[in-house]
């Protein structure tokens, strides 16, 4: 499973049932959470996301409706026994407000909250199943997306097959990467006639709040879904820049420009009650889109 749950889709004032940024995302075992806007914590438990599970948190930038329910959630986690370590990502001066806030209010917490500041783009998280990487987009203050990227070996082992020519399964891994294999009797047993070809690596990318850049697309080239804000409508393009945010238009444009498989859209202003017209002025550029709506879970799909 390799998913994105949105837990809130609307920008710096909740309205009309809508939640500050949050988003679970989900890939395999692993549990991610990126960016914590207010009430985020009570949107885990209102979609019933068991929050002992995330692993990792990603803090875009320190604009409130960001972070600002990040020490609820924290806390929470510690009073509910938590005792396993949290890794949390984010702009180098979020460390002194979260100390600052648990200094204040004499909390010590049971686990370990290890911090990763954000300082240059790059690579952030390597691991045998996944990587995520960092990159700068162009707000007020320095703001950073993410992508999130699976990791699969090129072969997929065919059961029957390795069972037929006797491998034994200590010798899988190596078969996944593509090796042949040489029984006891010297023969050679070709990878093609015991694998085949795995699918294809997925991404997601998560570009944060932005005025429109082309230049950000090559972060995030071919990302099979790409979530990219549309706070405004494009009759505020003028408006939208001057707060450093994008139109519809603008996310459509930069989902072509990065060859997205799909498009996720969100950051509402709070202006809008409805968000019909959202979708149906994207779709005009970019007819693989949807609307992040909150409590729904977005697979990310393999490449048609």
């Amino acid at each position: 499973m390799f998913g994105v749950t949105i837990l809130g889709n609307n920008s710096a004032l909740p309205a009309y049932d809508r939640h500050p940024t949050a988003q679970l995302i989900t890939l395999n075992e692993q549990l991610f959470l990126i960016d914590c806007g207010e009430g985020t914590q009570m949107q885990i438990s209102r979609y019933r996301i068991r929050h002992s599970k995330i692993g990792h948190i990603f803090i875009s930038h320190l604009h409130g409706d960001h972070y600002f329910g990040l020490i609820g959630l924290i806390t929470s986690m510690g009073l509910l026994g938590r005792e396993h370590p949290l890794n949390l990502f984010g702009p180098a001066e979020l460390l002194q407000i979260i100390n600052l806030q648990l200094e204040v209010a004499h909390t010590i917490l049971p686990f370990s909250l290890i911090f990763h500041p954000l300082e240059k783009e790059g690579l952030i998280l390597d691991h045998p199943k996944f990587s995520v990487s960092c990159f700068e987009t162009k707000h007020r203050i320095p703001c950073w997306g993410f992508l999130i990227s699976e990791k699969k070996n090129p072969r997929k082992i065919i059961r029957e097959k390795v069972l037929e020519y006797g491998i034994p399964a200590a010798f899988y891994d190596q078969l996944k990467t593509g090796k042949d294999y040489i029984n006891k009797n010297g023969e050679l047993i070709q990878n093609e006639l015991v694998t085949k070809a795995n699918l294809p690596n997925r991404s997601y990318a998560f570009c944060a709040d932005t005025v429109y850049t082309e230049s950000i697309a090559e972060k995030v080239q071919n990302a099979n879904l790409l979530y990219h804000e549309t706070t405004y409508l494009k009759n505020l393009e003028e408006r939208a820049a001057a707060r450093y945010h994008s139109t519809t238009i603008q996310a459509a444009s930069f989902a072509r420009k990065a060859n997205a498989k799909k498009l996720l859209i969100g950051h509402f202003s709070s202006k809008y009650e409805k968000l019909d017209e959202f979708l149906s002025e994207t779709k005009e550029a970019f007819e693989n889109t949807e609307l992040a709506i909150e409590g729904v879970s977005y697979r990310i799909q393999y490449e048609i």
